[in-house]
């Protein structure tokens, strides 16, 4: 039996080396979080808050791509560390404003300082201009993504400034 020819392929495909360097640094981020109380969903979900300011409820699920229900029980865990607040909207009493706390603030900025070392270590094989292709090509490469679809839809609706972040 012959085999058919593979029409239009790349020479390489980078799907199984991304998906081990992303296996990798999540599971080195996971060792360097759990200290601080953290798990990756709570290091994004931080992260937005940061980018974004008070953002409702309804638009962070949106961002996140997370059901509604799950973005309660995420954000309850950070408010139990007193890492975000969460306020009634002045506009509409029914949804509430999300914002970051200086203490939800300061633990973010001690994350990233944890997760810049496990880069080092990841990507060490690359120096700082090849990190910074990287950067962009992957950034460039998920501009057309969902996450960056659903950040658009949220924007039209709620925040205008989100969806310029894809």
């Amino acid at each position: 039996m012959s085999s058919l020819p593979v029409v239009n392929q790349p020479l390489h495909g980078s799907g199984a080396l991304l998906d081990h360097l992303s296996r990798r640094i999540r599971m080195r981020a996971e060792s360097v979080l759990a200290p601080l109380g953290l798990r990756p969903r709570h290091l994004i979900a931080l992260t937005v808050l940061r980018e974004h300011g008070g953002i409702t409820q309804q638009a962070l699920a949106a961002t996140l791509e997370m059901d509604g229900t799950n973005v309660v029980g995420l954000l309850n865990d950070l408010e139990t560390e007193k890492l975000i607040e969460r306020r009634r909207s002045p506009e509409d009493r029914r949804r509430h404003i999300v914002e970051l706390t200086d203490a939800g603030l300061r633990r973010l900025a001690k994350a990233e300082f944890e997760l810049a070392a496990v880069e080092d270590e990841v990507l060490g094989a690359l120096d700082e201009d090849q990190r910074e292709q990287l950067y962009h090509l992957l950034q460039r490469a998920t501009s057309g993504t969902d996450v960056c679809r659903a950040a658009a839809a949220a924007a039209e609706s709620e925040e205008p400034a989100s969806a310029d972040e894809c």
